[in-house]
């Protein structure tokens, strides 16, 4: 069980960190944040299925075929947790070491696009102390970290929970004998 949930742990956080890394170098910033959301959440559903791939693996590998809702769900949320870890431990590496500006840019394209939906200055000024008080937040490892989880873990869980139910297979009840 610990080979199927490291190997499609570690595939699925590759394939999650992929899109970032891909866009980051070919894009250059060129796509707007919706779709750079977008296309990062998409990465993240195609990055969990191999949730589907791991459940049954085990389910029809090393469980004769048969696996409970419980344990299915508890493979799939293991998996979730190791792709995620790969998701945030790329994240830290890249943010510290090499875009610390990339919050200070975000921040910036948003202030742009407040004033360009000639939003009220209060308005503004509220959304850029919030944005400002998370950019303070990501400084410290740790709670970086935390929000970075956020990010991913509820893809991973929905995924998971879509998984168990429909893998699931409980054993076939035996037919009954008329004499």
């Amino acid at each position: 069980m610990k080979k199927i949930i490291f190997t499609c742990g570690i595939i699925g956080g590759l394939i999650s960190v992929g899109w970032y890394i891909f866009s980051a170098q070919v894009f250059k910033l060129n796509m707007s944040m919706h779709e750079a959301l977008f296309f990062g959440y998409a990465s993240m559903v195609l990055a969990f299925s191999l949730i589907f791939v791991g459940v049954k693996n085990y389910r029809d590998n090393y469980d004769s075929g048969v696996i409970s809702f419980g344990k299915a769900l508890k493979i799939a949320l293991l998996i979730t947790l190791v792709a995620s870890t790969v998701y945030v431990g790329v994240w830290l590496i890249d943010y510290y070491f090499f875009t610390p500006d990339s919050l200070a840019k975000y921040a910036a394209s948003v202030l742009a696009g407040l004033k360009a939906s000639h939003t009220s200055q209060a308005s503004i000024d509220k959304q850029m102390a919030e944005l400002n008080d998370t950019i303070k937040m990501y400084r410290n490892p740790f709670y970086n970290a935390l929000l970075t989880y956020r990010e991913i873990v509820p893809v991973g869980v929905v995924m998971s929970l879509i998984a168990a139910l429909i893998l699931k297979k409980n054993k076939p009840e035996p037919f009954p004998v008329n004499a």
